[in-house]
């Protein structure tokens, strides 16, 4: 279970997602996916803060071409601020970025791999969160520390693991 004092934020950029899942669902969701990431990154001792914003490919391909240089939608983007070498002030929760999923790409992968919309929100979810925490999927060594955390938090929230039929990737 999260650090009490963890503060994650949920914002609902495009109304397709709460239309698709449900906003009681999608909170539910949401919640559960951030826990569970942090908690199995070993981070749950520490507060933590980070926002998490549903958006669409419009918003997500803008960003992926000025930050990425690649003009193209994504699944997810991440962008940390845990290394920025800020000074916290005592008591108050570190603060590990944002991440941005996109409804269409998302809605779209998922069907392509037979998955729900839920569970694949979920995964990307903890994809996101996990890079934000520092891990990566540069090379194969770290690709598979990354994949192996993902299919155990995944696990223990019941769902199925996203790379088992070889279908989805994250780039």
């Amino acid at each position: 279970m999260r650090h009490p004092q963890s503060d994650f934020a949920v914002q609902i950029e495009d109304p397709r997602w709460h239309e698709a899942l449900g906003p009681e669902a999608l909170a539910v969701l949401c919640d559960r996916a951030l826990d569970a990431a942090v908690t199995a990154a070993e981070e749950d001792d520490v507060a933590l803060e980070l926002s998490l914003v549903l958006t669409n490919d419009t918003q997500v391909q803008e960003l992926n071409r000025t930050y990425r240089g690649k003009d193209a939608p994504t699944n997810v983007l991440s962008f940390a601020s845990r290394d920025a070498g800020m000074a916290l002030p005592e008591g108050q929760p570190e603060p590990l970025g944002d991440i941005l999923i996109a409804y269409e790409t998302t809605a779209r992968e998922a069907v392509e791999a037979d998955k729900t919309l839920g569970d694949h929100l979920c995964h990307l979810i903890i994809h996101g969160v996990l890079h934000l925490l520092g891990y990566d999927h540069i090379d194969q060594t770290d690709a598979e520390e990354m994949e192996a955390l993902e299919i155990e938090t995944l696990s223990g929230l019941g769902i199925a693991d996203p790379y088992a039929d070889g279908i989805l990737s994250m780039d």
